[in-house]
């Protein structure tokens, strides 16, 4: 039978005990403790990575859709790996705004050094001053900011001469003979790279085009400006805004598309085409492959991005601008490393960004198709052999 004071002695007791565990975790004042946090204990950051306390290096990339970012990503990791300094990477996903605030981020993380591949070059300036004012010393990496004095160093291949590797490729590959369609394709308008490397393709084919061995399939601006040797930072814009691609696949399709349909008979059979990277590269050649009327192609590209090693090694895409970015890592790291020693950089070179000239620190680009795939990308283990399919 129930026993109503049986129980309610038993209720008592486990309400006395309750209070009795809740005391074990007082200390000898009676308060409850806090738990010990310190002030460098991990956190997660925006990129969802771990990092503690304050930050070193900040580094903010383009964008995490592209695989040449992504593998920046973890070259950038190992390379302060075996330092005592610190670094956190965040990605602006294709967004000024997100980069702003990324750097701002990492301006509140107490970084004394930005890395910063900006997504539109003009744009940066914001971020590239809202550190400035904080006394962050800025490199731009890869990619230049353009039109403020905010920025104190750019890391970076040589842009002209990845242009240069690029025209010179297409005229070595040309079939002997007059009129020989060229198409011409350019990165993104923002991005102040895709001027350098138009501009020095352009260096080495104009020539071509003025002695009648080119022809210019696909746009009437670069037609008007075809006997000028070198062209204004506008004049280069003129073309670009017939030709980018914004380095967007889809939108390279789409422009190829276009200029193919459009384009009469003489201007298809045995075609040259300048694609700016690898990217672009791959959709543009499978564009070009599938209209009948085109007899065969010769496609360049840039940054050795695996998908296109396998175009490479398949005859589907001809040539690529191999930028070991594992030297510009190393670059861009150990000039980072030397201003946070308190020593000044060596540089090689300088840019105009439209504020000032900054100093630059220049790498080497190499021209990789199917004759050096080997020596070039598998001997000296920037990819494994494995990777692809039919190497020998």
């Amino acid at each position: 039978m129930f026993n109503k004071g049986k129980n309610l002695w038993f209720l008592l007791v486990a309400v006395l005990l309750a209070f009795m565990l809740a005391g074990c975790t007082e200390g000898s004042s009676g308060e409850v403790e806090e738990p010990d946090v310190d002030s460098t204990d991990e956190v997660e950051s925006d990129d969802g990575e771990e990092s503690s306390g304050n930050i070193d290096v900040g580094i903010v990339l383009p964008t995490r859709d592209e695989p040449r970012w992504v593998q920046d990503e973890q070259r950038f990791k190992d390379a302060l790996a075996d330092s005592d300094y610190t670094t956190e990477i965040l990605f602006s996903q294709g967004s000024s705004a997100n980069e702003l605030q990324n750097v701002e981020t990492l301006i509140s993380r107490g970084i004394d050094v930005l890395i910063i591949s900006p997504h539109d070059g003009d744009a940066a300036g914001a971020a590239a001053q809202a550190a400035a004012d904080e006394d962050v010393t800025v490199i731009a990496y890869d990619r230049l900011i353009t039109n403020t004095e905010a920025v104190d160093y750019y890391v970076t291949f040589d842009s002209f001469a990845v242009g240069e590797a690029q025209g010179n490729y297409l005229i070595d590959q040309a079939e002997e003979g007059t009129g020989i369609p060229l198409y011409l394709y350019a990165g993104a308008a923002s991005d102040n790279n895709a001027f350098l490397f138009f501009e020095g393709a352009w260096s080495v084919l104009q020539p071509k085009i003025v002695d009648g061995t080119f022809v210019i399939a696909n746009s009437s601006e670069a037609e008007a400006l075809s006997d000028q040797a070198e062209l204004t930072r506008d004049e280069l814009g003129r073309i670009l805004g017939q030709v980018t691609t914004n380095w967007d696949p889809n939108e390279a399709i789409n422009k190829a598309q276009t200029h193919l349909t459009s384009a009469s008979d003489d201007l298809k059979g045995d075609v040259l085409i300048l694609a700016p990277n690898d990217g672009t590269s791959r959709s543009i050649a499978d564009t070009f492959a599938a209209d009948s009327d085109i007899s065969s192609y010769v496609v360049t590209g840039q940054d050795a991005e695996m998908a296109s090693i396998q175009y490479i090694i398949d005859g589907k895409q001809s040539m690529t601008v191999f930028k070991d970015v594992r030297r510009l890592v190393t670059d861009a790291m150990g000039m980072a490393v030397t201003i946070l020693d308190g020593a000044t950089p060596e540089t090689t070179g300088s840019y105009d960004n439209g504020a000032k000239e900054i100093e630059a620190m220049q790498s080497e680009v190499i021209v990789v198709d199917q004759e050096n795939v080997q020596s070039a990308l598998i001997d000296s283990e920037y990819y494994d052999a494995s990777d692809f399919t039919g190497l020998e």
